[in-house]
Formats: C-alpha cells, structure tokens, sequence
C-alpha cells in the first residue's frame, strides 16, 4: 500500500470558476515519460463529471483501456472498512477509546492499552507484518501470489516483530487486519459481507468487489505490470495477503460516489465524520485521521486515501466544495512521482490556472 505518498506542491494559485479541469494532457505526459502503461481518471465537480482513459490497455496487444475499467484500490479498502466500524460505533456496539482486548481477548498482544481510535488512525504501534519479504502485494512473489492467506496468519508475522520505540505514527497494514476481525466479531458476519449490506448496495456501487481468494478482475481492466526490468504482467494475484487493509476492486464513478457520500455525511454521523477527519501529525506529507488521509493543497483541504497493489495505484480526494478526483494508474518502468501526481491534483482542486 502507497505509505507515504507526498509532500505538498507549493504553486501560485488561480481560482477554479467552476470548470471541470481537462487532465488528459497530464495522463499522457505520465504515460510517454514512463510512469504508466494506462491511466484512467473521473473529475467531478457537483453534478458534472468527466471522465479519462490514456495509454494502452495491454502492452502486448494494445487496445485502449474503459474509463469505466475495474482496479485494485489497494488500501482505499481501509476508508471502507473504517466506514464500517464507524457505524458500528453509532449503533452503541463499540466506542472508538474502547479497548482492543475488550472485543478481541487474547488477540493482540498490549491489546489492552491498545484503542480502536489508535487502530483507525495508526497510532497503535502495531508493526507491519507487509514489512516482511515475502508479505508485501507491492512486490513481485512470482508463483507464491496465488497463495491464499487467513487474517490470523498475517497477525502471526505481524506480532512476531516490534517497532522502534521512537513515538513516532507509523503506518501499519496489521491495523486493518485486527479492524476486519473486530467487524467479524461484533456482526458476526464475514467484514466483506459487512461492506456490501452497509455501504455497497445502499449506494448501488455494483462494480466495487471484496474479491476474497479469487486472483482476477472483472472486465473490462487494464492490465497491471512490474519491471523485472521487463515488464511483467502482474495482474492476477491472490489478494488475501491484503484482506481488510487493501484487497478491495473498484471503479472511478463508484470511488466517486463512495467518497462523496462519506464526506456529505449520508453514512455516519455527524460525531463519527468528525472523528474521522481528526487527523494526526504523520510525517508523511498528510494527516491521517480515521481511515481517512488529509492533504493540504495550497487553495485548502481535500479528503481521501491513496492505495497501492503490484500494478495499481489509486488516488481518491474530495473537497469540501464538492469537488473530486478518482486516479488509477498501472504503473510501467517507474512509478510517477509526486509532482505528477500533485500537480494533477492542485489543477483540478486549485483551477488550471495553478
């Protein structure tokens, strides 16, 4: 999952007056300068939308990807899954300073100094079982990504490792895990049958998926790579490794829609959406607040979560204006950088003029 995307471009800035920004020309420059094999991209700005598919949608047979193509959303999963837990905690059946061992007895070592809130906003001090070779979706594992992992597995290595005992936030993939065991326990159900009764069918997301052990995507999608230094196609994988941290399949319009009514307040309330955006000092060019990334543009705000597995990243941000940007992009030889990826975002949220 991208950990630490981005420190913040400093640009002069222009008023946006209303237009949808046209970000074609920045997808292709993206795609010729090698920082992805396609890229698909959805601007809204209240009840208009343009949406943008660049590139090619197999490097070997070409075609042109779908702006209505399927992605792995990475760890967008956990804005989901925090959704989740925050209505539970509007229904009474658990408080955000509760502790972990109260609903998980014996689950997590330290678990009783350990708070849900501290789980949400990674500020446990849990270590990151993706830390270890072997257990990362960002990197190639040839034969063993077909490989199907259970959450207590993924426990296992986290709690067989400790982190620095620096006070700083860190980040942990091992977070989310305990967090869809939480879910598990409290409804008794399966999280992901949690995510599609609460959130994707009230919203009618029908092409967002908790796909479990299965190792491909609905079509259409464009193909995920990595350079090994070659290109090497890298879409089918077994996302359990990632389970309630990042496993998740989506689209643009169905991001859009999922972050819009977040953020509008049509699935928590009010208490919990401001809970979620009380963010933490991170280090790593945002705040983070409860499964929820803050990013500070120079024209304000705007509200989401980044994601990476092998061959996608994603980029879902809002504003409170109403404003959005849903970007997925299957990397080539490099991964874009920062200012390509910014820089898109200050010109749809700052005006094109930024």
């Amino acid at each position: 999952m991208m950990q630490t995307m981005m420190n913040v471009l400093v640009a002069a800035v222009v008023a946006a007056g209303g237009q949808v920004v046209d970000v074609r020309p920045d997808l292709e420059k993206i795609v010729t300068a090698g920082g992805a094999t396609a890229a698909l991209a959805r601007i809204s700005d209240g009840g208009r939308a343009r949406s943008y598919a660049v590139g090619v949608r197999d490097v070997e047979r070409g075609g042109r990807p779908s702006p209505n193509g399927y992605f792995r959303i990475g760890s967008v999963t956990k804005t989901f899954v925090a959704t989740v837990v925050l209505q539970l905690v509007d229904e009474g059946e658990v408080r955000l300073d509760d502790p972990v061992e109260r609903h998980l007895p014996g689950l997590v070592p330290g678990g009783e100094k350990i708070t849900v809130r501290a789980l949400l906003n990674h500020t446990s001090h849990l270590y990151d079982y993706m830390s270890e070779p072997g257990y990362s979706t960002n990197r190639w594992r040839g034969d063993a990504r077909f490989r199907s992992y259970r959450p207590r597995e993924l426990l296992k290595v986290a709690f067989a490792g400790k982190l620095p005992d620096d006070g700083k936030w860190h980040y942990s993939n091992t977070n989310y895990v305990v967090l869809g065991l939480l879910v598990e326990k409290l409804t008794g159900n399966p999280y992901g049958e949690e995510v599609r009764r609460r959130i994707l069918r009230p919203l009618g997301l029908r092409h967002t998926v908790v796909p479990g052990d299965r190792a491909g995507l609905p079509s259409p999608h464009a193909k995920g790579y990595e350079p090994l230094p070659g290109l090497v196609d890298a879409t089918r994988m077994n996302p359990s490794l990632d389970w309630a941290a990042g496993e998740m399949i989506s689209t643009a319009a169905d991001l859009e829609r999922f972050m819009s009514a977040l953020l509008g307040g049509e699935l928590i309330s009010t208490a919990s959406l401001r809970a979620m955006r009380t963010t933490v000092e991170t280090g790593a060019g945002f705040g983070y607040g409860l499964g929820l990334q803050a990013y500070a543009l120079p024209c304000g705000t705007v509200w989401g979560h980044s994601g990476e597995l092998i061959g996608y990243l994603t980029f879902a941000f809002r504003s409170d204006s109403g404003r959005s940007m849903t970007l997925s992009i299957n990397p080539s030889v490099r991964n874009p950088s920062t200012a390509e990826v910014m820089g898109i975002a200050v010109r749809v949220f700052c005006g094109p003029a930024a």
